[in-house]
């Protein structure tokens, strides 16, 4: 047995879309037996057509695959005898869904007290919205995100990731851990659950606080730090950077690095005060000092003076750059019909447990390991055989 933190953890994974998988991959990457369950596939083709592409095989990996019918009576009482036996299942059905099929905390408790029962949905398991579908893009609108992103004037824009998904999936994977340390104390399990909007209310944060405590609504701010200034993004000779120098050491260390005089004698800019009120001023003076520095000059030099100061770099580049391959974000999962895909690793890390170099698996075709997973929770053979030729299981 893997000696990883959670190896000796078993999850049924229900989940489909981002923000559930989100949560079971902090499992799966730390050594939890997990195990993705699934309706069995049409006659016609898989239903996860999209398996073998990066989004699926990144959120999917070191999982092995089940498909269930649990709309058959079999099939559901098979999926239970597997819960007897589980630690945690993991769902983001709607709630209608979930209690047709029976697959409900409720339900469920009543066959393993000890079991955590995960849940993740668009606006939370009750209230006025809690029927209404959620996705990334409505809840990124929906929690304010939008209506601070993007240029002043510009109109709404996106964060260019699904962060509602994968904020909701990371929280939501803390509150199983949580849940799986009470029950070492308790031996009880427990219902978590969260939910796209909550995820994202929280991860507003300080902007969030600035209208619970003083009723301000943030506005719009480009790329320039909402409350500080200078801290933002600056062109130079040859492109652009981000640079943070809001204190006044990093004011005086700024002008130092660059050389400048007129910035540093001139009155409108003399204090962080000031600064923040002739922010637009400042910008553009701040543009104009830089046009003769190229990117490279002013990230050594800055950075070299105390000054944060880094370049604008493209996704491929953020993989590419020294620092992250010296960190080695990257790894292998052995595919058996693509060969070694490269994924995207855990971001933690662990003294005690050390990266390996490669994933376990590659993320499972629908069904891949169904006769291997139920052998394991104790099925006959000849059953197995029986629940094929039903169509129960795939």
């Amino acid at each position: 047995m893997s000696s990883l933190p959670l190896a000796d953890i078993t999850v049924l994974d229900l989940t489909i879309a981002r923000a559930g998988p989100t949560a079971v991959r902090l499992l799966t990457d730390w050594g939890a037996n997990v195990i993705k369950v699934e309706p069995p596939p049409a006659k016609t083709g898989s239903i996860t057509g999209g398996r073998f592409g990066p989004d699926e095989q990144n959120l999917h990996r070191n999982k092995r695959g089940l498909c269930i019918n649990l709309k058959h009576e079999e099939g559901h009482a098979l999926f239970v005898e597997m819960v007897k036996h589980a630690d945690v299942v993991v769902e983001n059905f709607r709630a209608p869904v979930k209690h047709r099929l029976k697959v409900d905390y409720d339900t469920l408790r009543q066959y393993n007290e000890r079991l955590i029962y995960a849940s993740i949905s668009g606006f939370g398991q009750d209230g006025p919205y809690s029927d209404r579908p959620g996705v990334d893009q409505i809840v990124q609108g929906m929690s304010g995100l939008m209506s601070i992103t993007g240029h002043p004037g510009g109109g709404p824009v996106r964060a260019g990731i699904a962060i509602s998904d994968t904020t909701a999936g990371m929280f939501l994977g803390q509150g199983i851990l949580l849940a799986l340390i009470q029950r070492e104390k308790t031996g009880e399990g427990q219902w978590v659950h969260t939910s796209l909007l909550e995820g994202m209310l929280c991860k507003l944060d300080f902007q969030g606080a600035r209208f619970t405590m003083l009723g301000d609504v943030p506005k719009q701010q480009g790329n320039n730090h909402p409350t500080n200034f200078p801290m933002g993004t600056f062109q130079c000779q040859d492109g652009y950077v981000n640079i943070a120098a809001p204190t006044e050491r990093m004011w005086v260390n700024f002008l130092d690095a660059i050389e400048d005089t007129s910035l540093r004698n001139d009155e409108r800019f003399h204090s962080p005060r000031d600064r923040i009120k002739n922010r637009s001023e400042l910008e553009v003076a701040i543009n104009e000092a830089l046009v003769d520095f190229s990117v490279d000059t002013l990230v050594e030099r800055l950075n070299a003076n105390g000054v944060p100061c880094g370049p604008i770099f493209d996704v491929g580049e953020g993989f590419t750059n020294p620092q992250a391959k010296h960190l080695k974000m990257v790894k292998a999962a052995p595919h058996k019909e693509l060969g070694d895909v490269s994924l995207i690793r855990t971001p933690i890390n662990m003294s005690g447990h050390p990266h390996e170099d490669t994933f376990d698996r590659a993320a499972p075709s629908p069904g891949e390991h169904t006769r291997e997973v139920l052998m394991e929770f104790g099925v006959a053979a000849d059953r197995i055989d029986a629940l094929y030729d039903a169509g129960t299981i795939g």
